[in-house]
């Protein structure tokens, strides 16, 4: 009898730990986003955090005839990612960032992680690195 309850209880933490890693730590999707960059702030109770959100162009629809600007509000991981942002208010950004399943409060309060700045803009779509034009 003892061994089955040392069985099960193995079993437990094993299948707890394996359901906890894949809720919290495990990544959804990975991806880019780019446009203007709402607002970037740090706040939090006790885990200070940076969020922010970007608008992008065009509007989507939640419920029929209702519109509603395109936003996508994420958490910045790290100092370096965090120096770029807050000077870039206003402007074209391109954002790198992983999806997690769930949020952490030291992770930040979104479960969208930026941890690249791919590029800085100007607002008219002036940016450094433009496809050249095909004239075929």
């Amino acid at each position: 009898m003892k061994k089955f309850i040392t069985i099960g209880i193995i079993a437990l933490v094993i299948i707890l730990t394996a359901v906890g890693y894949w809720r919290y730590y495990f990544v959804f999707s990975e991806g880019v986003k780019g446009g203007t960059l709402n607002y970037f702030e740090k706040k939090g109770y006790i885990f200070k955090t940076w969020e922010g959100r970007i608008v992008q162009e065009g509007f989507q629809s939640p419920t029929a005839g209702a519109l509603q600007s395109n936003e996508f509000r994420f958490s910045a991981k790290g100092d370096e990612v965090a120096k770029q942002l807050e000077r870039a208010g206003g402007k074209f950004v391109e954002l790198r960032y992983k999806e997690y399943l769930n949020p952490l409060p030291w992770r930040g309060a979104s479960s969208f992680i930026v941890y690249e700045v791919i590029e800085i803009g100007d607002r008219d779509g002036s940016r450094n690195n433009e496809l050249p034009v095909n004239r075929d």
